[in-house]
């Protein structure tokens, strides 16, 4: 089945991002097919799907915002940072105030330092983190510079040592680092016990589709039946492309854009500026006729020249 486009998936606990991706390849039996942004097996929530030419915009989606709302377990430490881990520590939390729990969450906001966690799928010397982990190897990982916009209890029960939370980050962010860095920070340790994306960029928790919600419809259809039952969940790549401005391109240059070529100054118009790199979502008229100007495209803009980066067309 041939499909172009990107389907907001609400990924369920204990499947991979992976599995979610090899399902619909083999039920839909689509060869190009991929996620963005990682959710761990115990994590669900959104997980944008691209099928088709939409795979090569995956890479535009870097500097999209996301939103969690996690819980925390205080009094805990695991080789994890997550529950699912082998504990190595316990503590008391009795003495662990309100007070505390604020100012530990408010320290946790904004540009921050965070030292990824040693179980994750960054790669070391060409192999995955949490391999070298699972193998006993002893490695460190750099830390880097995240930002996290905010970050807001939305649950505080001292006594059962139990904290929900919703932040909005940046790409590059572990949540259970931070359940780490606060039980650190309040003397006791936490693990993190729950995750769920609510929101990354343009994708939101409310608008996307369960896994059992598309594979049934997925097993009661076939053909243009299936096509048109799909058709609501399919979005639009360019639609999703948030971070991108948008340009217009005179008609003149609509072949030579299609053809990879450049196009000076003049030869185009910025209709909505640009939040990632100069990166623009180029628009003009279908090559081979049709209505409305169609999507052609990505391209950037260098020393005022248009510059194709993805034809897409």
């Amino acid at each position: 089945m041939k499909i172009d486009g990107v389907i907001n998936i609400n990924k369920p606990e204990g499947w991979t991002s992976q599995d979610v991706c090899a399902k619909l390849r083999n039920r839909l039996r689509i060869k190009k097919i991929g996620h963005t942004g990682t959710l761990d097996p115990m994590a669900a929530g959104v997980l944008p799907v691209c099928a088709g030419k939409a795979t090569r915009i995956i890479e535009y989606y870097g500097r999209d915002r996301k939103s969690y709302h996690a819980s925390m377990k205080l009094g805990l430490v695991t080789d994890t940072l997550d529950i699912t881990g082998e504990v190595l520590e316990t503590s008391a939390y009795a003495d662990v105030s309100e007070k505390a729990v604020r100012e530990a969450f408010k320290a946790c906001t904004g540009r921050v330092s965070q030292i990824p966690p040693k179980y994750s799928a960054l790669k070391v010397d060409g192999k995955r983190a949490y391999e070298l982990a699972r193998e006993g190897k002893d490695f460190e990982l750099k830390a880097r510079e995240i930002e996290i916009f905010s970050n807001e209890i939305a649950r505080l029960d001292l006594e059962a040592g139990e904290i929900e939370f919703d932040v909005t980050c940046s790409k590059g962010t572990y949540i259970r680092t931070i359940c780490d860095d606060i039980g650190r920070a309040l003397g006791c340790g936490a693990v993190m016990t729950g995750l769920v994306r609510t929101a990354s960029g343009f994708f939101t928790i409310e608008d996307s589709a369960g896994m059992d919600e598309l594979l049934g419809i997925i097993g009661a259809a076939d053909g243009d039946e299936l096509r048109e039952s799909l058709s609501e969940f399919i979005i639009p790549m360019d639609e999703t492309l948030i971070n991108l401005g948008k340009i217009a391109l005179n008609d003149n240059r609509v072949i030579a854009f299609t053809n990879g070529n450049s196009t000076r100054k003049g030869g185009y118009a910025v209709t909505e500026p640009s939040g990632y790199d100069e990166l623009y979502r180029v628009y003009g008229k279908y090559p081979e006729g049709g209505e409305g100007p169609a999507f052609l495209g990505v391209a950037a803009i260098e020393n005022g020249e248009l510059i194709p980066q993805k034809v897409l067309i």
